[in-house]
């Protein structure tokens, strides 16, 4: 969808960006996660050099989940946020398990929000829906985004299955269709 010259520019809302999800052994391991990363920082360099509104989603939860005391749950260092940059910590798989991350988005107009980062199929796919049904406009880059391996079956499989769940509830974009048209502000 195109936007008007006169819409805030696109919220980059980079989901988990942890250093669990990328740690082999881990419960959360992320499928080709070293991708995702490297399509999450080019999407991050773009909007930081465009003074854009970026922010970060941090997974945190119970000991027995997703130990918020340990060191796995700290940023990708290339990922980390910078000052001036939005950060919502979220004990559930949705951001808006945030009380904060709620009223940041019932505060915002014309808000467009573009999810990349992990957890597909837990953080992205529950933001997606409950923003949907407050009206929130969500974008997400399929190639930017990654979620753990399945129990069983194909990996690959797995993932657009995800994906085409989310485009319900988000418009789907590649991360060269986002970055061919942000000089437009086409989000």
């Amino acid at each position: 969808m195109l936007a008007s010259i006169t819409d805030d520019p696109p919220i980059l809302v980079c989901a988990d960006l942890q250093v669990e999800y990328l740690t082999p052994g881990r419960r959360h391991v992320i499928l080709d996660g070293e991708v995702a990363t490297m399509r999450c920082l080019e999407l991050l360099t773009l909007w930081r050099d465009k003074l854009w509104p970026v922010m970060h989603l941090k997974r945190i939860a119970q000991a027995a989940w997703f130990n918020p005391a340990s060191r796995l749950t700290d940023w990708i260092a290339e990922a980390k946020p910078r000052p001036g940059e939005m950060t919502f910590e979220h004990p559930l798989p949705s951001a808006y398990s945030s009380s904060r991350f709620v009223d940041y988005m019932s505060n915002i107009r014309n808000g467009r929000c573009v999810l990349i980062g992990f957890s597909l199929d837990e953080t992205i796919l529950a933001t997606a829906v409950d923003g949907f049904h407050r009206s929130h406009r969500y974008q997400m880059v399929a190639d930017a985004v990654a979620c753990r391996q399945p129990g069983m079956g194909d990996a690959a499989a797995y993932k657009q299955a995800v994906v085409n769940v989310v485009g319900n509830f988000a418009t789907i974009q590649s991360s060269a269709e986002l970055i061919k048209t942000s000089g437009a502000v086409a989000v």
